[in-house]
């Protein structure tokens, strides 16, 4: 597919379009008819703004790029998680999962619908329990890629949206200029509306990101995903812990903390690597420190790793300990698994279908 050789207008904030607009001689006010048009009514082209002049329907054509995402799959499973498939404008496959909470999820209520979405197209951070890293790391998410997941979901699924986790593929806080615009987006009153306690951003741990996030003047949630409490386990499963280690990650933490902005520790529960008692118990302590929550999260397998999920007694046992030590902890049921739910796995396994060779039927050759 041909690269985009105009800028979205998707990825305009109100502020720049009312700018730009400005500079072409229109009133202010068209700009707040347009985002209506993108984000509350969703249109598809600029030849649907009605009350547009059409002149200046035709102006915003030659300026700026109207793209959607395309739909390539869509899959669900018994517990009603759905995985998306979509295709970006040069042919790249990124996946949103959408999942209805559950009290032993989110501790909302079970009408909440969450999406998890991806900011980069493959990954480049390598967590050794991941999919999304398995095909490397090829381009980062431009604003408006990030924000169609979101009206492309809601579209396909019929769901209202009221829960962002950007847990998906790629790391988000290496592309946290683009992540910055599309939060702007989703969050404000001429966007999609959702309120910053109801974003959650995760990182593997990108301590000075960190602490650029906690300047920023909305407070969003923050996710850390831990998954070992000692530098020895950590560094086993997560490369970036070589960079950032436990010490230096928990400052920024603590920076970001400070800032009174609240954190989630996602630790992922992998059999005979991360789930001893020891484990349990420094997790609670760096828990503590932070006073933060800990979401435990049974390993979904993945085709080509070696991981697995410990049974469910060692889950109860682990935590258990974390209770004890009086930190807030919940352990998720299990969502997704039977549709291959965790991060990457339905786009690499597509991904490589469509660029594996084709096999010939010896039957047709002449």
């Amino acid at each position: 597919m041909r690269p985009p050789v105009k800028p979205s207008i998707k990825s305009l904030s109100l502020d720049e379009l009312t700018a730009h607009l400005k500079t072409a001689g229109q009133p202010a006010y068209r700009a707040r008819q347009i985002t209506d048009w993108l984000y509350k009514k969703r249109v598809t082209s600029f030849d649907a703004m009605s009350d547009l002049p059409q002149s200046l329907r035709d102006q915003l054509g030659d300026v700026f790029e109207f793209r959607q995402l395309e739909t390539v799959r869509v899959l669900g499973s018994a517990d009603t998680t759905r995985k998306f498939l979509v295709r970006l404008y040069d042919g790249s496959l990124i996946e949103s999962v959408l999942i209805p909470a559950s009290p032993a999820l989110y501790g909302e209520r079970s009408d909440r619908r969450t999406i998890c979405l991806s900011t980069q197209v493959g990954c480049a951070y390598g967590c050794r329990f991941c999919a999304s890293g398995l095909d490397g790391w090829k381009r980062n998410l431009m604003a408006d890629e990030i924000v169609d997941q979101i009206i492309a979901v809601e579209r396909e699924s019929g769901e209202h949206i009221d829960n962002i986790v950007f847990m998906g593929m790629g790391e988000p806080l290496a592309n946290l200029e683009n992540l910055l615009r599309a939060l702007q987006i989703i969050n404000q009153p001429w966007g999609l509306e959702i309120g910053a306690r109801h974003i959650t951003i995760s990182t593997s741990g990108l301590a000075p990101q960190i602490r650029k996030l906690a300047e920023q003047p909305t407070q969003f949630r923050l996710a850390i995903s831990l998954h070992g409490a000692t530098d020895e386990v950590r560094s086993q499963i997560m490369p970036v812990n070589r960079k950032y280690n436990l010490e230096t990650l928990l400052a920024a933490c603590d920076y970001y903390v400070q800032r009174k902005r609240r954190i989630l520790f996602e630790y992922i529960l992998i059999d005979g690597i991360n789930d001893t008692d020891e484990q349990a118990h420094q997790l609670a302590k760096h828990a503590r420190r932070l006073s933060a929550k800990i979401n435990l999260i049974p390993y979904n397998d993945v085709e080509g790793l070696e991981w697995s999920r410990p049974p469910r007694e060692r889950q109860e046992q682990f935590h258990a300990i974390l209770r004890q030590h009086g930190v807030v902890a919940t352990l998720r049921r299990e969502k997704g698994h039977d549709i291959a739910a965790a991060c990457g796995q339905l786009r690499l396994q597509v991904a490589r279908a469509e660029t594996a060779p084709v096999k010939q039927d010896p039957a047709a050759v002449s």
